[in-house]
């Protein structure tokens, strides 16, 4: 939005949560029951980079329609599965291909919530990439859809379900480390230079030049809700995601792995307040740098929290290492117990206490937490024909989504923020209320 969101804005903000009913997806017509055996007829929407993946996961099921808004760029994809219809328009494959159960959605961050809303009144599971969504209005709308809608749903952050995240949790509740108070989060990645390989943006901002459109690419289509603007191959392929329109930066990228195991072991609601500083900040691209501390209020007999995510860069060297022990090179996150410290990877992999004289004589707790069998996709597959709810479903990734983007708000305008969920605002800088639910171009609606 352009303007400051006003107290009128915000009730009708507020009333519009309140009052947000969808149908059950039975009476939308649009589930069929499966059994162990069937195989679900999947579509999948944005195939040419990470849905390419996603769909190469779920290979042993059905592959009946493939949508893109660039043919070219997602042509080896089409290539691998020639009996799937292929379609530009999400809007067009939803109405008229009555034989899909479900949809993979690995598109730009900013069209993800309208079109897992779209699937979802039409009654498909719906597997989404991470972040959710790309603002936390969205994500609220998102969780609640999808618990009306009844069907399954899940968010791509594969480490919920691997190992590694499972052993963080049975180890910190098994009192492993003490009570835990303070964790660092980190990725030391950066999105510098603006634009990567195929363009250099001057000082982050948007480039001025105006190119061809390429002849197959359907920009109005790509461009979806988010702000009208000209085509540029700053954007796409691949480079949208440090652009403040498109998506959610370094925060909403890997924060959304990496904090996973952070919010599920320490049992994690909505922080109460957020602090940002940020290097290189303009109104148009993410900052090479950022330092984020969320601010978490004691839950049950559970303590207080504080986490610090950093970005661009690494928190301090734990006094615990070792001689010649490094972080991780591409993130983790460092739990600080008052009993001792634990470090983890980007997905909650590879878990270990700190200093290794206080792993080794730590003695592990029996395995308690229920196991994935398989990859995070086939988790949600079968969920879907079981009935299951998934592990990353939307009751669980949109908080935690809504996390991450919190973060990004902070950043932007690079101060604190304190935050009141309930009624979804920002209590002490209503300036910043306005990137709480960003204002969508017209003729688009969630």
């Amino acid at each position: 939005m352009n303007t400051l969101l006003t107290r009128r804005v915000f009730l009708h903000t507020t009333a519009a949560t309140a009052a947000f009913t969808i149908l059950p997806g039975r009476a939308l017509g649009g589930v069929r029951k499966l059994s162990a055996n069937d195989k679900l007829n999947i579509a999948g929407i944005g195939i040419g980079g990470m849905g390419a993946s996603n769909l190469a996961g779920l290979a042993s099921e059905n592959i009946v329609a493939l949508c893109d808004v660039d043919p070219d760029y997602a042509a080896k994809t089409i290539a691998k599965y020639p009996n799937a219809k292929v379609w530009t328009d999400y809007r067009e494959m939803l109405e008229k291909q009555k034989d899909i159960d479900a949809v993979v959605i690995a598109t730009p961050d900013h069209t993800h919530a309208v079109i897992s809303m779209a699937a979802m009144r039409a009654g498909k599971h719906v597997y989404c990439q991470k972040p959710l969504c790309h603002d936390v209005y969205e994500a609220r709308m998102l969780a609640q859809a999808a618990k009306e809608t009844r069907v399954c749903t899940q968010m791509g952050i594969q480490g919920r379900s691997g190992e590694g995240l499972k052993l963080v949790c049975e180890w910190i509740w098994d009192g492993a480390i003490g009570e835990v108070r303070e964790v660092e989060s980190y990725c030391s990645l950066t999105y510098y230079p603006w634009g990567h390989a195929s363009w250099s943006s001057k000082w982050g901002r948007r480039p001025e030049e105006k190119p061809p459109v390429p002849e197959k690419l359907n920009w109005d289509l790509w461009l979806g809700p988010a702000p009208e603007r000209s085509y540029h191959p700053a954007y796409h392929p691949r480079t949208w995601r440090c652009w403040w329109d498109f998506g959610n930066g370094m925060m909403g990228d890997r924060g959304a792995h990496t904090l996973d195991s952070v919010v599920t072991a320490l049992k994690l609601g909505p922080p109460t307040s957020v602090d940002a500083t940020s290097s290189d900040l303009n109104p148009d691209t993410h900052p090479i740098s950022s330092v984020i501390t969320f601010r978490f209020p004691a839950r049950g007999n559970l303590p207080p929290v504080k986490l610090t995510w950093y970005e661009g860069t690494r928190p301090p060297r734990p006094m615990e290492f070792e001689d010649g022990r490094v972080l991780p090179k591409e993130g983790g996150s460092i739990f600080k117990g008052s009993k001792g410290t634990l470090i983890c990877g980007v997905y909650g992999e590879s878990p270990r206490l700190i200093p290794e004289a206080a792993m080794q004589a730590y003695k592990r707790p029996e395995k308690t937490q229920p196991r994935v069998k398989g990859v995070h996709e086939m988790h949600w597959a079968g969920c879907c024909k079981s009935g299951k709810q998934a592990n990353a479903d939307f009751s669980y990734s949109g908080p935690l989504t809504e996390t991450c983007l919190l973060g990004n708000i902070a950043k932007r305008v690079d101060t604190r923020i304190e935050w009141d969920a309930a009624n979804i605002k920002v209590t002490n800088m209503p300036e910043a209320n306005q990137y709480v639910r960003c204002e969508y171009r017209k003729g688009w609606s969630l």
